[in-house]
């Protein structure tokens, strides 16, 4: 799914105010769900999600709660087939090993018979009836909750007073949203809220002096932006696309033209990268980052004791 953000998102107006309507019946939708039985499966399961729609950092968190566990556990990502998610799927494949299918319950069943120990799924939490070891929801401290509506009227996929069914946050971005932090917390006062930041790793593999030209196709692209912003990198221009947007050849062409003709240097985030083929990469920077995690001890033993 191709994924541009409507306005009318941001603040409750006219067109918000319209639509209510059909975001109660997403709501009467959900509650069905939730009346669905919950199945059980022969392996640990960890889900990631979120509430707000796109741009949350859940598949950076699944890489890094990837990267803990798999020294003491087998571990496979699990991840649903969506049409042009294959930018996801390629950048857990380099991350570890992943399982995709049609549907979660046939990659789960899957994963038992491949004596997988333990299922990082990225996205699913409004997948009811599966019955997950730990639920961690993810917001962006920048995108926070929007106008608070549920699909169609606003971004959030679920009611917000879902959190109370899940056993963390995980809050990432480089602002701290006070805000969002007391609306979570007037919700559910004793759920636990962890925190992180992104920080570059290649970032010696770049020259500062040259001029770039940012391009994305992601839920948070200003975050991007910011980031490489705060790290001194002269963006004399930015192209931004749909969420999970794969570029066609004119596109892919006119880029390349544009920085051969105006000397600048291609830079996109580490998804959008593999989503090119190996030949589209050519003349293509991307910025490798990895999710620093506050209190990672503490994060990590509530992982382990779910296990």
């Amino acid at each position: 799914m191709k994924l541009i953000k409507p306005h009318f998102w941001e603040t409750k107006n006219y067109i918000s105010f319209t639509l209510y309507p059909l975001s109660v019946i997403t709501y009467l939708i959900n509650i069905t769900k939730k009346l669905s039985i919950k199945k059980n499966f022969e392996i640990k399961t960890i889900c990631i999600g979120n509430i707000f729609l796109g741009g949350t950092g859940k598949t950076s968190l699944a890489i890094e709660v990837n990267e803990l566990l798999k020294k003491k556990f087998k571990t496979v990502f699990i991840k649903k087939n969506y049409e042009n998610q294959s930018d996801e799927i390629n950048l857990l494949n380099n991350k570890g090993n992943i399982i995709s299918s049609d549907d979660r319950e046939s990659a789960l069943l899957s994963a038992v018979k491949k004596k997988y120990q333990v299922a990082i799924l990225d996205d699913g939490l409004q997948q009811k009836n599966i019955n997950y070891d730990l639920k961690i929801v993810c917001f962006n401290s920048e995108n926070a909750l929007g106008n608070e509506y549920m699909l169609p009227a606003g971004p959030l996929r679920e009611n917000i007073n879902e959190i109370n069914n899940y056993d963390c946050i995980f809050l990432n971005g480089e602002k701290k949203n006070t805000k969002l932090l007391s609306k979570l917390k007037s919700i559910n006062k004793n759920i636990k809220i962890f925190e992180g930041k992104y920080r570059p790793l290649n970032l010696k593999s770049f020259n500062l002096k040259k001029k770039y030209l940012m391009f994305c196709g992601i839920g948070n692209p200003h975050e991007f932006e910011q980031t490489l912003i705060k790290y001194k990198f002269n963006i004399c221009e930015k192209i931004i696309y749909p969420d999970h947007h794969k570029l066609t050849k004119i596109e892919l062409k006119k880029l390349k033209d544009k920085a051969k003709n105006e000397n600048f240097i291609l830079i996109t985030t580490e998804k959008d990268f593999f989503r090119l083929n190996k030949i589209e990469r050519k003349n293509i920077k991307f910025l490798k980052i990895n999710l620093e995690i506050k209190d990672k001890k503490n994060f990590e033993k509530i992982l382990i004791s779910k296990l």
